[in-house]
């Protein structure tokens, strides 16, 4: 049995992939691996592997003792993802970014969630051989697609029309985020329902955080915004809306896309480089606002448009199963732990 030690802080900020992300993989080891692998977290004893989830300063003091056994990193952020998303002071920024890559670099192993992400990372000094692809994944129980009957009383349930096209984002309220054309894309749209669950993660340090404040309390009167929900609500959400709408400008690899997939909910993107080594073909993809727009319309108006794009979310979201990544973590640990 191998002892695998999780640190992390990931689940203590509310609204963040971080945290989904982290609470998958401990729920796949827990429920499906547990014949291996004994898994406990933010322990300071012995363990065969140390996985750190997130960067606190603590845990970085606990690279340097001989107790961790080998340390593998999760890479769900770096410096150039930061941008757009918090507003730090210039010098503060200059810190904090040296230190996210002082921190990799204590690391025996690094993990990356998207494939594009390796050169970047090769760019700070880490070679190649100490960095491993593996991506995010969504379990079905906890986003299931359900019925039609289902998806009516959810409406019912969360107050939206029956009779509304309904389109859904969800995430952090930030401009990397895209949410400013989220909202005019809800403005040119007003026979449209909007709906973006997510808030102020890290409150007044978001970046833009005066300016989407103003709009999240005078909202225009198709757009509702949720605040910060549990999971259980974004896959409530989810399968009472139409179209899953995610307008950002910097991804690794979005929970919130798999989520949407989960749920047999078809997904909008801006059209990144980085969703090409993950998600191609899959989503529908727009450049702008009016990109959106045009997308928009044919989800609306055109039935076997809708229906092509509904099916490929269902079948990417078997390409993303915990069964299928539950065998690439076993393996990864394993070895790992033999080193």
């Amino acid at each position: 049995m191998i002892h695998i030690n999780m640190f992390s802080s990931a689940d203590k900020v509310a609204g963040q992939g971080v945290g989904s992300a982290y609470l998958e993989l401990i729920r796949l080891l827990r429920e499906r691996l547990s014949d291996q692998f004994e898994v406990t977290i933010n322990h300071w004893g012995q363990a065969d592997v140390t996985h750190y989830h997130t960067i606190d300063p603590q845990f970085f003091l606990s690279t340097f003792s001989k107790k961790r056994g080998r340390k593998i990193g999760y890479v769900h952020f770096l410096p150039e993802t930061i941008e757009g998303s918090l507003k730090l002071p210039g010098f503060a920024k200059k810190v904090f970014y040296a230190y996210m890559i002082k921190f990799y670099k204590r690391m025996d192993h690094l993990v990356v969630v998207n494939p594009s992400f390796i050169s970047k990372i090769m760019a700070y000094g880490i070679p190649r051989e100490k960095i491993s692809y593996i991506p995010n994944f969504v379990s079905p129980e906890a986003f299931p697609n359900r019925d039609g009957a289902a998806k009516k009383a959810l409406r019912q349930q969360y107050q939206v029309p029956a009779d509304r096209f309904v389109v859904f984002g969800s995430g952090q309220v930030q401009q990397r985020k895209g949410v400013d054309d989220f909202v005019k894309l809800a403005q040119q749209n007003p026979q449209v329902q909007f709906i973006w669950a997510g808030g102020f993660s890290f409150g007044k340090m978001t970046d833009g955080y005066d300016r989407f404040k103003k709009i999240i309390d005078n909202p225009p009167a198709n757009l509702r915004f949720t605040g910060i929900v549990q999971r259980v609500e974004i896959a409530d959400y989810l399968n009472l809306a139409d179209l899953f709408f995610l307008p950002s400008y910097d991804e690794l690899f979005p929970m919130s896309v798999l989520e949407a997939f989960s749920c047999g909910t078809p997904v909008l993107l801006r059209n990144l480089t980085l969703y090409e080594a993950i998600i191609a073909g899959a989503y529908a993809g727009a450049d702008d606002l009016a990109g959106f727009n045009v997308a928009l319309q044919q989800f609306a108006t055109d039935p076997d448009f809708y229906e092509r794009y509904r099916q490929l979310a269902v079948k990417t979201a078997h390409e993303y199963s915990p069964e299928h990544l539950a065998a690439i973590w076993s393996d990864f640990y394993q070895q790992q732990a033999d080193r």
